[in-house]
């Protein structure tokens, strides 16, 4: 089992008192904490091996460059994929832009992408620009009103009926913790050379996706919501189609050769990432890779299934609680309501005793409207949280809610 004291330990953000009262972080959906390793080595890089990478041949930068290069190879093994396939990015929304900047070019007018109700704003506007652009239509999975999930038999009948170019698609809901069943949808989407992404903002931490298992053709992901540092993503491309994807940026490092008549370009990934890079981020992102690959993943599962649905039952026993999502296939989100208060009311009474939880729309709107709501308070739990925590957090929101009655 997780020694959730030993973990707790290594972070040191979460020893703090806030607003009279010991922190109580229920945020990781927003962006996790870090632990001391990977905060040490950001001090670490600067204190000793600042250099550019790529570059000199000096030994900093050479030191710089191993050290850069290592943590990209971490991700690959971490996900079960290949180095020369994983992009630095800013992080999943810059990444997505690049996906849709570059399959632009294989769009015609009237060919489909295909998203579902449950998207970031990061997985939609970006497909409505390349519509505008292109001329391509962007369709939609509905949720379905009775398990505010998304169906496979309607996800497989949309399929049928439009035969999209791209399918985009969320592993995990940011807003309501549901595990979406890409598996079944990559593979299905299969027979019409369907162009797979999935958005692994939510997921990368607790759920560890295999790359080879999903079988999709790209996949994104965040570095500050897997314990690493922000300012930093990743993205995951099949190399021959991830090549094949124009330029997203120009500038130095991504160029094989450079005239006044014309530029070349270097091949993937690096052709994908122009400038100086954040260097530091990387390397601490290897560490953060480092510290969840000593964690038993089985542990960590467990653990985090327990708090939700702990969690999950003490929310239920709240009268005039209303609980949002599929709470049975979950990454350890819950968004409730309260009768007719507004959830901003909420977390800023929970805030003075201490407790970060997320309020508001979650940048899903379209969601919001499909739930028939304005916004939600959001609880997003990690595995360095407590069963303690929750039996304090439900004490103090309950005399929270006493005071809104």
């Amino acid at each position: 089992m997780l020694d959730i004291d030993k973990v707790r330990k290594k972070f040191p953000i979460l020893k703090q008192v806030v607003n009279k009262q010991p922190l109580i972080y229920f945020d990781s959906g927003a962006t996790s904490q870090k632990p001391q390793c990977v905060i040490d080595s950001i001090n670490y890089f600067y204190s000793n091996s600042n250099s550019n990478v790529h570059r000199g041949i000096h030994t900093l930068g050479d030191r710089a460059t191993v050290s850069y290069e290592e943590a990209r190879n971490k991700v690959a093994k971490f996900i079960n994929a290949q180095a020369k396939e994983i992009v630095w990015t800013k992080g999943a929304t810059e990444s997505l832009n690049l996906l849709a900047n570059g399959l632009s070019n294989f769009l015609h007018p009237g060919d489909v992408i295909l998203i579902s109700a449950l998207e970031h704003h990061a997985n939609i506007v970006p497909w409505q620009q390349v519509c505008a652009n292109t001329g391509a239509i962007l369709k939609i999975i509905p949720l379905d009103e009775t398990t505010e999930k998304i169906k496979l038999e309607t996800t497989y009948q949309l399929i049928d009926l439009y035969k999209p170019k791209i399918l985009s698609i969320s592993h995990a809901s940011n807003t309501l913790g549901n595990i979406q069943p890409i598996t079944d949808i990559i593979q299905y989407s299969k027979k019409y050379q369907t162009i797979t992404i999935i958005d692994g903002a939510q997921a990368f931490m607790h759920l560890r996706p295999d790359m080879l298992k999903l079988n999709c053709d790209f996949y994104v992901f965040s570095a500050h919501k897997s314990l690493g540092p922000t300012g930093l993503g990743g993205l995951y491309g099949k190399y021959e189609l991830l090549n094949s994807l124009p330029v997203y940026q120009t500038g130095g490092e991504m160029i094989k050769s450079v005239s006044f008549d014309t530029s070349t370009f270097t091949d993937a990934p690096g052709k994908f990432e122009a400038g100086t890079p954040n260097i530091s981020g990387v390397i601490s992102f290897g560490c953060a890779i480092d510290f969840m690959n000593k964690i038993d993943f089985l542990d960590q599962k467990t653990h985090e299934k327990s708090l939700f649905i702990y969690l999950k039952s003490q929310l239920e026993k709240i009268s005039g609680i209303i609980l949002y999502g599929d709470l049975e296939l979950n990454i350890g989100t819950i968004s409730f309501n309260y009768k007719n208060e507004h959830p901003f009311d909420i977390a800023t009474l929970l805030d003075q005793c201490g407790i970060a939880v997320r309020v508001g729309n979650h940048c899903t709107q379209p969601l919001m409207r499909c739930l028939n709501i304005e916004g939600t308070v959001r609880i997003s739990l990690a595995f360095y949280n407590t069963k303690n925590e929750i039996q304090q957090f439900i004490i103090h929101l309950k005399q929270c809610l006493s005071l809104l009655d």
